[in-house]
């Protein structure tokens, strides 16, 4: 796990060997009798300034990934660096001040959002909680910030339920910049809107990340998207990150036989080409009782005796491209 060595720029991120198993439940007594294993064993950097997209298969550990990172969930080992400091030991007003730089932006907007709350007031919320100037001062901040997503002072006096789905992403966007964080994790923002408004929200991003020096860990399952927004891309499957490299290098050349699966699903735009699919055989494995050796191994066109023995590390296969596959040489 020393991809957390190979940088060019400081880290903002660090996470090493992340794991998070969750409980499961049965009987009068509710005792544990088995554990999803939702992540196992990841390990990566976020560098300052850059987007680290994510992506993989619903159920694949990304969006628990993201959570434990803000302690949103209680991750169940691992460590986890922000600007140096390990985020799982920080407690009371240490924990408050460094969540202060490390903001979410969730899937689902209007879930996010308290349907009796002006959006003004959520907005304003963490200026609140965290004390941030005056009763004023709070205000024009949180106008300034609904402008730059494209919202106009008026919309403060306005409930969620009064907005589109487009809107109350760019008011989730808002509220996570409010706190002016350097650090944020877009989870899956973009997936439940329309093309059209992907786009504009997409750009709004970019161009916050531009002016606010932003770091993004955005974590997406359409690869156009995570194509025109990322630096690096991470690739996850089954908990288990299973590739990792710099977006061109991943787009052009993809090492993992799941990564060239999902990159074989990504539409062409031109009528005239055809793009060979790679159609993955059989479901993904349940968390609860990964396969043994490499979590690919059953839907592995490529897989041998090896794959199913031991798991294969996560090594560099060359400079700057990481994967976890036995095939790859």
């Amino acid at each position: 796990m020393s991809q957390t060595t190979e940088v060019t720029q400081e880290n903002l991120v660090e996470v090493h060997n992340l794991v998070k198993y969750f409980p499961v439940r049965a009987g009068l007594m509710q005792r544990v009798v088995n554990w999803v294993k939702a992540v196992d064993n990841v390990s990566f950097v976020v560098k300052k300034g850059e987007t680290l997209g994510m992506v993989g298969e619903s159920g694949c550990g990304k969006t628990t990934i993201g959570r434990s990172m803000l302690r949103l969930i209680e991750p169940t080992s691992g460590s986890i660096q922000y600007d140096g400091k390990d985020v799982l030991k920080l407690k009371g007003s240490e924990l408050k001040n460094v969540r202060r730089h490390m903001q979410i932006i969730f899937q689902d907007p209007y879930a996010s959002l308290d349907p009796r709350l002006p959006i003004g007031e959520a907005v304003m919320e963490g200026l609140n909680i965290h004390n941030i100037g005056t009763r004023q001062e709070r205000y024009d901040l949180m106008i300034e910030t609904l402008k730059k997503v494209g919202l106009e002072d008026y919309h403060a006096r306005r409930y969620p339920h009064e907005f589109s789905g487009g809107q109350r992403q760019r008011i989730g966007i808002a509220r996570a910049l409010a706190l002016r964080p350097n650090f944020i994790i877009c989870d899956e923002p973009v997936s439940a809107l329309d093309v059209s408004i992907q786009s504009q929200v997409l750009n709004i991003l970019k161009d916050l990340q531009k002016e606010f020096g932003l770091t993004y860990l955005f974590i997406a399952h359409n690869l156009s998207v995570v194509e025109h927004i990322s630096d690096r891309v991470a690739v996850m499957y089954l908990g288990k990150m299973v590739e990792l490299t710099a977006r061109d290098d991943l787009f052009k050349d993809p090492l993992h036989p799941y990564t060239k699966a999902l990159m074989s699903a990504i539409p062409v735009p031109d009528p005239n080409l055809k793009r060979e699919r790679q159609v993955l055989k059989g479901d993904v494995p349940s968390p609860l009782n990964p396969p043994k050796g490499c979590r690919f191994h059953p839907r592995c066109p490529l897989a041998d005796k090896i794959c199913s023995e031991q798991e294969p590390e996560f090594r560099q296969a060359k400079p700057g491209h990481w994967v976890a596959c036995w095939m790859v040489k």
